[in-house]
């Protein structure tokens, strides 16, 4: 249990690496210069698809939901209707809590 092997230090040398990579862009821009995108692209790539898939699924859920219930209740579009608009407010809200600036703690007005 105490012995370290030579394929377990370089394991760990690995996910070292890797989690370092993870925490500092910087060091992992050379890894993605290969395709030709930097590292700051593939960050906005990320935010880009992250955003178009907050809003699909959130839709999507709030359809599913709406012709679940329409349904159930035997009703025909009401609740496909009114659970779609839901499901669109709920998929602006996640990109635009997504997208929004950070707040610092100067731009709180004092109680």
């Amino acid at each position: 249990m105490g012995k370290d092997t030579d394929s377990s230090r370089q394991s760990f040398d690995t996910r070292l690496k890797q989690a370092m990579d993870r925490n500092n862009p910087d060091r992992a821009a050379p890894a993605a210069q290969g395709s030709g995108l930097s590292a700051s692209d593939m960050s906005a790539l990320g935010v880009v698809l992250r955003a178009g898939t907050e809003m699909v699924s959130a839709l999507a859920v709030g359809v599913a939901i709406g012709w679940g219930l329409d349904r159930w209740l035997g009703t025909r579009p009401a609740f496909l209707i009114l659970f779609a608009f839901l499901g669109g407010a709920a998929g602006v809200l996640n990109v635009w809590r997504l997208v929004r600036p950070l707040d610092t703690p100067g731009d709180k007005p004092g109680l």
